[in-house]
């Protein structure tokens, strides 16, 4: 069974606290729109895509739970602060944008109809909350199903037989709704039978990939290996060919109208190690996480995060034998004293990327060698999915 990151039902929520895992596994109650906001600022919940749905869900239990005022306009005028006010929990993210702009929207239409009232603009609200948590789940799933075919389709690695894939950060069930994305092509190429070994990497300094990844390939059964940032290079090259890796597939936290992506810093040298070695680099994101309105990654405002989080590092006691995980320790483990430079985010030039998995298809470049990304927003879907402008 899939790991579940968040369970909701209406006007209630709870995410898993990812900053316990892989220890222990806790629930938060999220009861608020600041829960939420602090919850993805703290990090307790992370990825592009979750704390898009964490955010929007936390707002509808807000407004189910609270005596409503019967004026639609001053429920609008509620709605559209809220809104607002947790997009600045994570600027780079563009899902939680893409998400306000939408609800926002909802709010608008629900208001502009005759006889509207605050009731009716709550229940709009709420329906639009709860149709971005479906659709983010079956997205992912498609996800998976496309990346995992055009894997086995278009690599030389897939032709041979069973294929293995290194993976960067954490972008499964604890980044998503549900099932993952660059992580849901991991699981639907087990699936398949298609999965010879997954390899993640740490994801220095937040260790996303330690911490997450490695608990949900566990969780899952698939067989998988941990490596250091820094063994990337080294795997490819000494254990590419035996182990018959096929490429590398990470998410995404914006892709630019060009392709250019900004996704979890590592992810970068990733793309650079990938050409050299000739295999294949691949980004996997909804379409909400594709912005028109940014023309390329020099668009795009990196987060620079506190430097204790590369100087200090936090985890249960260890005495050499057990872990004691009613103890949790602070560690230093640089030098007192020293700068740190510290983005959370790096952006992959569309040149390094071979294909975009999306829920509606694998985008490859053209003739000329770019991304025509506008294309996969003449898709028709659910009217909560991005529109024919995407982005925010």
């Amino acid at each position: 069974m899939v790991l579940q990151a968040i369970k909701y039902t209406r006007g209630q929520l709870e995410i898993l606290d990812q900053l316990k895992l892989p220890h222990a596994e806790e629930y938060d109650h999220i009861y608020s729109s600041t829960d939420a906001w602090h919850a993805i600022k703290e990090m307790r919940t992370r990825g592009a895509p979750a704390i898009a749905i964490v955010a929007a869900l936390a707002l509808a239990v807000e407004l189910v739970n609270m005596k409503l005022s019967p004026a639609a306009a001053e429920v609008k005028t509620f709605l559209l602060e809220k809104l607002d006010y947790l997009v600045t929990s994570r600027p780079t993210a563009v899902n939680l944008a893409d998400a306000a702009r939408k609800l926002t929207k909802t709010v608008e239409d629900a208001v502009s109809k005759e006889g509207a009232n605050g009731e009716s603009v709550r229940e709009a609200y709420v329906l639009g909350a709860e149709q971005m948590l479906e659709d983010d789940v079956s997205d992912n799933q498609s996800i998976g199903a496309y990346g995992a075919e055009w894997i086995v389709k278009n690599t030389t690695a897939g032709q041979k037989g069973q294929v293995s894939m290194l993976t960067h950060c954490n972008t499964g069930s604890l980044a998503t709704a549900g099932y993952g994305t660059a992580l849901g092509v991991i699981r639907s190429l087990h699936s398949r039978g298609s999965l010879k070994h997954a390899f993640c990497s740490e994801t220095r300094p937040y260790n996303q990939g330690s911490r997450l990844t490695a608990f949900e390939l566990v969780h899952d059964q698939i067989p998988a290996t941990l490596v250091t940032d820094s063994m990337a290079a080294a795997l490819l090259q000494l254990r590419g060919p035996t182990e018959n890796i096929a490429g590398i597939v990470v998410g995404a936290d914006r892709v630019a109208a060009n392709g250019d992506t900004a996704n979890k810093i590592g992810t970068y040298s990733l793309a650079i190690l990938a050409k050299y070695h000739g295999v294949k680099f691949l980004v996997a994101a909804p379409r909400t996480t594709i912005d028109l309105r940014t023309k390329s990654g020099a668009d795009i405002v990196i987060e620079e995060r506190p430097g204790r989080e590369v100087t200090l590092i936090k985890g249960p006691r260890h005495d050499g034998v057990n872990l004691d995980l009613a103890v949790v320790e602070t560690v230093s483990i640089a030098a007192n004293g020293i700068g740190v430079w510290n983005p959370a985010f790096d952006v992959t030039p569309a040149a390094l990327i071979d294909g975009i998995i999306t829920e509606v298809g694998v985008v490859e470049k053209d003739a000329n060698g770019g991304f025509n990304l506008e294309a996969i927003f003449k898709v028709v879907g659910s009217k909560m999915k991005p529109s024919t402008i995407g982005g925010i």
